[in-house]
């Protein structure tokens, strides 16, 4: 059951903000029933509540830390206040707090469950009020967090809630600020490759009913080598006395069962497994379910996908990248993740898979998610529809290069606290999406420290996947890759065969096409190479192309290009910022990237 819960504020006149340039879904936007698809597929329920829709903000000062008597105003939540799509779009500075407020009711047939509060991101530092009463507080602006709510509601009527934020953004041209967190792309002076900064909620926020004993969180991963799979649940059971089954699906028949004590590790035997590539991107079913005192507590619907993603050591050949024991040639887009009229929130559900299928159907298997990280509908598209996921961890301490001369920069204690935090967060959310495959840990030397040990903390939160310590980095003699990155036409620049690390090309291209318009400030827009013409664009690349199949001979083992769309004024984009043009010939497009997304694969 999806319920739908309007705020006090549904019935306020409400509109995007601002005449920048918007997206082909901005119309699609209904004030009354936002982004209304359920928020976490990996995990599923069947009653939720959807709390998206129109709330109070107010932005005081960073000293200000009393809650606001009255609001500025109402915005769209999820949509960040900087973006058009909130109706506000207005910048957060770094002395200034982000304050939402909003009512809702609980359903009446939720009585006698736990209510569990569920945010999908908060962008950075959040505090929550229930009821005037202080239930929490959450660090990390890209992964989702939630509070047991259930003591602090009122027995009828409505429930009042206050969220405070914090978001001190990357200033580039005064470095002088607060806060050491993962910002990605994000300043507060958008120029070249630096985007508009945005703060404040900006995934789903929702309501869900369970029992007292429930299922807190599922971690999920697979052996094709021995056929099994695994299971492991965070739970409020007890280990002493409770226990879980999970039951393997394939096409609406049952094919095996597992349980387990809770707490512990369930092992599964897959018989005859079927298994995921981005060609065949096969997802078995798992009903799990959570037993106590003779009863079910607990059932959640998930899923799961036989995979595995390894490096094969070469002796007299490259070492290569390989899929379920084959090699297979990752090749994808670099993915920014920006919306002109949401920035961070893409308006709609389809709008979001739209980047995805593109991708796809232009001929690649990869994406390299860029600095940025996603909702769970995304990882679940890229699940469904079959491609290969290389996952950043948005830069922090991005004003921090690495001097010449050094390797690497010396963090502040905090700094490296916050470092570990989010990438611990980013870990465990996206641990049992299979699409996920490799860890990219720094980006061209920005904030760049302690490498060896990054990658050592890395491995041992995660040793299903490839990790790629430094994307156009300093190199160090650990992980699985030697990423560097070359602008335009790509090249094979560094290679070492003895380290059975792959040779990878993390960023090429960035092809230019401005078309006026479909730009955000046409005056300032810019790419690699510029050309005049759909027909130029794509000649270039197909020469491009070209290219790389001789590369991969020499033993280049993936390649990313820059970029599926243009991203305010990058205009390096297969497709304009709005998607409304594809600035390449898709025909000849595909033609090319088939024959290098297949030239190592056997299948």
């Amino acid at each position: 059951m999806f319920v739908q819960l309007i705020s006090m504020a549904a019935i306020a006149q409400w509109k995007p903000a601002g005449d920048n340039l918007k997206s082909k879904w901005t119309n699609d936007v209904n004030v009354n029933n936002v982004l209304p698809d359920y928020p976490r597929p990996v995990m599923v329920r069947s009653q939720w509540a959807n709390l998206n829709g129109l709330w109070k903000y107010a932005i005081t000062g960073k000293s200000e830390l009393k809650i606001p008597e009255n609001f500025d105003g109402d915005i769209l939540v999820p949509f960040p206040v900087e973006s058009s799509l909130s109706g506000v779009q207005r910048k957060l500075m770094p002395d200034e707090l982000l304050w939402y407020f909003t009512e809702f009711a609980v359903p009446s047939d939720w009585k006698n469950k736990n209510i569990i509060l569920h945010f999908g991101a908060i962008d950075w530092q959040s505090t929550i009020w229930i009821n005037d009463i202080k239930v929490g507080e959450h660090t990390g602006g890209y992964t989702p967090f939630s509070f047991d709510i259930t003591p602090f509601l009122n027995s009828k009527g409505k429930q009042k809630m206050v969220i405070k934020v914090y978001d001190p953004n990357f200033d580039k041209e005064n470095t002088v600020i607060d806060g050491y967190q993962a910002r990605g792309k994000q300043t507060l002076h958008p120029a070249g490759c630096w985007y508009t900064a945005q703060s404040g909620i900006w995934q789903t926020v929702w309501l869900e009913p369970v029992n007292k004993k429930h299922i807190e969180d599922v971690k999920i991963s697979s052996d094709i080598d021995k056929s099994m799979l695994y299971v492991e649940l965070k739970t409020t059971a007890s280990k002493n006395e409770d226990w879980f089954e999970a039951v393997v699906v394939d096409n609406g028949k049952q094919i095996t069962v597992g349980k387990a004590v809770a707490g512990e590790k369930m092992e599964v035997y897959i018989p005859d497994a079927k298994l995921w590539r981005p060609e065949s991107p096969f997802l078995y079913n798992l009903k799990i379910k959570l037993h106590s005192n003779n009863q079910i507590a607990d059932n959640v619907d998930s899923y799961f996908a036989m995979r595995k993603i390894s490096i094969k050591k070469g002796d007299r050949e490259p070492s290569r990248i390989q899929l379920n024991n084959k090699d297979y040639f990752n090749f994808g887009l670099l993915d920014q993740g920006w919306w002109p009229d949401g920035l961070y929130t893409a308006p709609t559900d389809e709008a979001l898979k739209f980047d995805i299928q593109m991708t796809k159907d232009l001929g690649f298997n990869t994406i390299r998610k860029h600095y940025k990280i996603e909702p769970a509908r995304w990882y679940y598209h890229c699940d469904r529809i079959g491609l290969l996921v290389w996952q950043d961890l948005p830069g922090s301490d991005v004003a921090l290069d690495v001097p010449k001369g050094k390797m690497e920069i010396e963090r502040s204690t905090e700094s490296e606290r916050v470092f570990f935090l989010e990438l611990t967060q980013m870990v465990e959310y996206l641990y049992s999406y299979p699409s996920v495959v490799c860890w990219v840990l720094f980006n061209e030397r920005s904030g760049q420290f302690k490498t060896k040990e990054v990658v050592e903390y890395t491995r041992k939160s995660d040793n299903t996947r490839l990790i790629d310590a430094a994307s156009g980095g300093n190199h160090f003699p650990v992980g699985d890759m030697i990423d560097y990155h070359f602008y335009p036409e790509p090249k094979l620049y560094i290679y070492d065969q003895s380290s059975g690390r792959v040779t990878v090309q993390g960023e090429f291209g960035g092809i230019g096409l401005i078309l006026e318009d479909h730009t955000w400030q046409s005056d300032e827009s810019w790419g690699y190479g510029l050309c005049n013409t759909i027909e130029e664009v794509t000649d270039r690349y197909v020469v491009y192309g070209e290219d790389m199949l001789e590369l991969i001979k020499l033993g280049l083992s993936a390649a990313i290009y820059t970029q599926t769309t243009d991203v305010e004024t990058e205009c390096s984009g297969l497709v304009t910022y709005d998607r409304e043009v594809m600035k390449v010939d898709t025909d000849r497009v595909r033609e090319i990237n088939l024959k290098i997304s297949n030239s190592l694969n056997k299948e």
